[in-house]
Order: structure tokens, then C-alpha cells, then sequence
């Protein structure tokens, strides 16, 4: 996506990112609420479409979760409420943190997407077994929409620890890559 959609608009499909990115004085704050509401947005309807698809199955429950993040009886492999707090703040952290330092000026031009991706694809492989990934906040709203009751409950993690993750990176990396 981001070789499709970075020149548009940096590729922004998730509010934490577009949080760490501002804290790290890389984007405006003026931007970030509209971007926030077209995160959301987007992430509703992409749920939408997947439940469009899966309820084509005979056997479809939302009952399942339908992908939700969750933690405790909730978590696929059932993590306390702090260890997924825990891990969704530093998985988040170091997804920024990738992020600032491949789209540094001073990072190889066209490499970015690549790194982040596959920073992505670590930070699953990981995570799938805690919360069911979320460090992506909007990801997270669309489908506890769809679930309601116990995911709408705990997306307040799934907001927060993202955004915690986020912020920090964003305000570290510039002192630490002495930008």
C-alpha cells in the first residue's frame, strides 16, 4: 500500500502512526483529526466488506470475534489485560520507530516500504497470539463495530496503548537520530 498510496498521502491508514508521525514533527497537527476521522472511516468500511464476504459462509459467527483484539478471554492466547497493554505499546513503539527511520532523509531513498512492511510482519507474527495485532487503532474499531458487546469493551486498549507506543517513538526519534 504504501507504494500505492504513499505519494497521495503518505500512505496513512492508521491514527497512531499519523500520531507519532506529528510528534515527531513530521507532519502538521492541524492534519490530524481529519486523518484520524478517514482512518476510522475506511477501516468501518473495509470491515464491512469483509463481513459482506465471510457472511456468504453458511457457518459465519460473529460469535467468533471476527478478528477482534481483545486481551484476558479474549486474547487468542489468553494474555492478561497489562501484557497486552504492554505489548501493543512496544510493538506500536517500534513500528514508529521503523517508520521514522526509513523515511529519514538520511535513510536510502525507495527502501522504506519494504522495511516497514516487513516491521509489520515481525510485530504479527508476534503479536496474533497476545491481542490478535492491533497497533492500528482504526483497524481495531471497524471490526468490534461489527462484534459489539465485549470487543467495543476493551477497544479502549486498542486506543490507548497505540497511541502511548506512538507518541513516545515519535518524540524519541529525533533525539535519538539527533535530527
Amino acid at each position: 500500500m504504501a507504494y500505492a498510496l504513499g505519494h497521495v498521502s503518505g500512505c496513512h491508514l492508521n491514527p497512531a502512526v499519523t500520531l507519532g508521525l506529528v510528534a515527531g514533527k513530521r507532519f502538521p497537527g492541524k492534519e490530524l483529526a481529519p486523518y484520524w476521522i478517514a482512518q476510522v472511516l475506511g477501516a468501518v468500511a473495509g470491515a464491512g466488506l469483509l463481513w459482506l464476504i465471510a457472511s456468504g459462509r453458511a457457518e459465519f459467527s460473529l460469535a467468533g470475534g471476527f478478528a477482534s483484539n481483545g486481551y484476558a478471554e479474549h486474547s487468542p492466547g489468553g494474555y492478561s489485560m497489562s501484557a497486552a497493554l504492554i505489548c501493543e505499546v512496544v510493538m506500536t513503539f517500534f513500528f514508529l520507530a521503523v517508520i521514522l527511520g526509513s523515511t529519514d532523509r538520511r535513510a536510502p531513498a525507495g527502501f522504506a516500504p519494504i522495511a516497514v512492511g516487513l516491521c509489520l510482519t515481525l510485530i504479527h507474527l508476534i503479536s496474533i497470539p497476545v491481542t490478535n495485532t492491533s497497533v492500528n487503532p482504526a483497524r481495531s474499531t471497524g471490526p468490534a463495530l461489527f462484534v459489539g458487546d465485549w470487543a467495543l469493551r476493551q477497544l479502549w486498549l486498542f486506543w490507548v496503548a497505540p497511541l502511548v507506543g506512538a507518541a513516545l517513538a515519535g518524540w524519541l526519534y529525533p533525539f535519538v537520530a539527533r535530527e
